[in-house]
């Protein structure tokens, strides 16, 4: 049997080249930060959940914070659901960022994040998904969300994608499943209640951690 053997003026043009350290965006929340490291950037986060438990708020810490970190962001909105007040009262700079409304089409929602990945100058994207039905997000081609992958990596941008069940499946490099833990409110049981708060809580599915980050969220108003 013959020995193979790889041609010198072949193997003289290949380097090594060591893959650069991961970096990662704070989420502003210490908790979850010291079991993921953040946010990956130029990788994709999976954040998913029922409604009211803390998609919303994970979203809005992690866009202050980053705005407070003077980056600028984009924010595309597939149902046109967020409210700058809260926004603002959350602790995000809203001059530092883009809210692109899409109208309730989550085909435009993709297209206006591929643009904003290639047109490149934002620390932190998010695509809100969250109030578009499961049965219409499950209908995106995991070809769509490779693409965005491959656009993503090569950059210190983190994408954040919010929704009810995940989607993004193997193109995601961080999957957060999002959990009500426990709601407070005051006044009389059976009478008028105003809701307080909810302790809410963020577990790491992919890389699976199988520990919790717990923090509270405050009622405006």
């Amino acid at each position: 049997m013959k020995s193979l053997a790889l041609d010198p003026r072949l193997a003289a043009q290949l380097t090594f080249r060591e893959r650069p350290p991961l970096e990662f965006a704070s989420t502003g929340l210490p908790a979850l930060d010291a079991l993921t490291g953040g946010l990956p950037r130029g990788a994709i986060t999976d954040l998913y959940g029922p409604p009211s438990s803390g998609r919303t708020s994970l979203l809005l810490s992690a866009l202050a914070t980053a705005t407070a970190r003077e980056e600028v962001c984009a924010l595309v909105d597939a149902s046109d659901a967020l409210d700058p007040a809260s926004a603002a009262s959350a602790g995000a700079d809203l001059d530092k960022l883009l809210w692109v409304r899409c109208a309730g089409n989550p085909e435009h929602a993709l297209k206006a994040v591929d643009l904003l990945i290639h047109g490149g100058g934002f620390g932190l994207l998010a695509l809100d998904l969250g109030d578009i039905a499961p049965q219409i997000a499950r209908r995106i081609p995991l070809a769509a969300w490779f693409r965005l992958r491959r656009a993503i990596e090569n950059t210190r941008q983190a994408l954040l994608v919010v929704e009810r069940e995940p989607t993004v499946k193997s193109c995601a490099g961080l999957l957060l499943e999002m959990q009500r833990e426990q709601v407070s409110w005051s006044g009389a049981p059976g009478c008028s209640r105003l809701l307080r708060g909810a302790r809410l809580g963020a577990l790491p599915r992919k890389p699976a951690v199988w520990q919790t980050a717990s923090f509270e969220a405050r009622a405006w108003g």
